[in-house]
């Protein structure tokens, strides 16, 4: 299975739906604080592509596959978000659901 498909298949692949669907105030709330949420991981995210980038400049091109891991897993996070977001999915992403 290819890196593609394993991605593919943790933003798209089952998930446990809501039993209940939160009510419209309820969703906004949990809106604002994903909104938050999303804010600081694009920081996180500038700050990781800044350590790669020096890590890759130490290490010949060389990336830190720790660092490519996470920022895979923070990518697909982001994603979830977005989809809960834009209400293309009711599932609410970390710390509501599983990370994956």
């Amino acid at each position: 299975m290819s890196d593609e498909e394993k991605v593919d298949g943790r933003i798209n692949g089952p998930q446990d739906e809501p039993k209940e669907r939160d009510g419209l105030i309820m969703r906004l709330v949990y809106m604002l604080i994903i909104w938050a949420m999303i804010s600081l991981a694009q920081t996180i995210l500038g700050a990781m592509t800044i350590i790669q980038y020096i890590i890759l400049i130490i290490n010949r091109g060389e990336p830190n596959e720790q660092l490519a891991d996470f920022g895979t897993s923070l990518g697909i996070w982001i994603a979830k978000a977005a989809r809960y977001q834009t209400a293309a999915s009711n599932v609410k992403p970390w710390p509501w659901s599983e990370l994956d």
